[in-house]
């Protein structure tokens, strides 16, 4: 059974409901849905911490609104005609984190919390791409959180590591593919940049290139209920941001990102986040998933072009002031969608616009997940907002401890479950 909504607002409230469990999410109930887009079909749904669940003056933020990928489909097909399913691929990891293959590849590599990286071809284990194991701090939300092959992969070697270090600071860090394909030069690690840790948790760990070829970082606010050092709202802290870096230079290099020129740090290309666990791009677009404090998990998009962005946190919470009923929101970058911490749901993890060819009825769906309750949904995105908001969850099963989403070098989806098992979507 699925749930589908269709809604083109831009600030959608997912509300779950009753006692928390792991068990399938709700959706929210809607009075009176909205109109949908012209040929759509609008309906109102029945009632129903791995990632860290629970003074310079600066103008408002110049953004530019979001595009939508030439691929997108501009009428997706009615999802009642789509039964997809979850096959598992391998199984037996320990505390995988993250899956990840080079455009065109036909393995796949398998990030563990631990600091190994296996690679698979068809399921079958090829071995251990890499181990630092030695070198990571681990447990909690500590460890090797993230991976990201240089887009010219394999012509240029290089991929791209997010890790805690034995001391529990942040390390972005370089490595190359030895002579054989299947094996890392764990010799050829180099440093791109350190950012010290105050506290365990929100330490973000997601990294990825972008459509303008530069890098991504994804850093949390360091921890701590509420961001006490005020990293999120702080343009010169590397905490609370989502940082943008040129791989080419000693250590790196360093575009126009907007804050530098206002005092800020010159890495931070966006502020006002908490622990940004799991993002990625879709064309000319950025879907970030930001995990809440203690009532509401976010989704944002903001277009690769902007400047400034401010995501809110700690001054709000999803679109709702944080600590207070009144706050200041000007200049805030709102999410497009947010759910409540009700019914299991604790921790939002952010995941991938399909882009397969075994659904292509989902061509352009955005999935998105929860850690805790092992929720499954999607949701379409165009300059209306968002609709076919569906909750896949009775439909595939819920996935708890659901870490990561990924694609393959086909664009197929994955799910990856910190339990130890990788699954594919395919067609039930």
């Amino acid at each position: 059974m699925r749930r589908a909504l269709v809604l083109p607002c831009l600030a959608l409230i997912v509300a779950a409901c009753s006692t928390p469990a792991v068990t399938a999410s709700s959706l929210p109930t809607f009075t009176t849905a909205p109109e949908g887009p012209a040929g759509s079909t609008t309906m109102a749904p029945p009632t129903t911490t791995l990632p860290g669940a629970s003074t310079t003056t600066t103008a408002a933020p110049t953004t530019i609104a979001p595009t939508a990928p030439t691929t997108t489909t501009t009428e997706p097909t009615p999802l009642d005609d789509i039964t997809p399913a979850l096959a598992l691929v391998a199984g037996g990891f320990s505390r995988p984190v993250f899956v990840a293959a080079p455009p065109g590849d036909d393995r796949l590599f398998v990030v563990e919390q631990d600091g190994r990286i296996w690679v698979l071809r068809e399921g079958t284990r090829l071995g251990t791409f890499l181990d630092i194991s030695t070198l990571v701090s681990t447990g909690g939300e500590r460890g090797l959180l993230g991976l990201a092959f240089h887009p010219a992969y394999p012509g240029d070697p290089r991929f791209y590591l997010n890790y805690t270090d034995r001391a529990g600071g942040t390390v972005v860090a370089e490595y190359r593919v030895s002579a054989d394909p299947n094996r890392a030069d764990p010799e050829s690690g180099r440093v791109l940049l350190e950012v010290a840790q105050p506290y365990e948790n929100h330490n973000g760990g997601m990294l990825a290139f972008g459509p303008d070829g530069f890098l991504y970082v994804g850093m949390g606010d360091g921890g701590g209920a509420g961001d006490p050092d005020g990293n999120g709202q702080d343009p010169a802290s590397l905490l609370g941001s989502l940082l943008r870096i040129g791989v080419d230079g000693d250590p790196y290099s360093v575009p126009d990102n907007g804050w530098g020129g206002r005092g800020g740090a010159p890495e931070v290309w966006a502020k006002g986040l908490r622990n940004p666990w799991r993002f990625s791009f879709d064309g000319d677009l950025l879907y970030l998933a930001d995990v809440g404090q203690r009532d509401w998990e976010e989704i944002d998009i903001a277009h690769v072009d902007s400047r400034l962005l401010d995501f809110g946190w700690n001054v709000m919470e999803g679109s709702h002031c944080f600590r207070s009923d009144e706050c200041d929101r000007e200049g805030r970058v709102l999410p497009v969608l947010e759910y409540a911490h009700e019914d299991g749901n604790c921790s939002v993890t952010g995941g991938y616009v399909y882009r397969g060819t075994a659904l292509p009825e989902l061509n352009g769906a955005y999935f998105y997940g929860d850690y805790c309750s092992g929720m499954i949904a999607s949701f379409h995105h165009d300059l209306e907002g968002i609709y076919q908001l569906t909750d896949w969850t009775e439909t595939l099963g819920a996935v708890p401890g659901l870490t990561s989403f990924g694609v393959d070098g086909r664009g197929e989806l994955y799910l990856v479950a910190h339990s130890g098992a990788i699954y594919r979507l395919v067609r039930g």
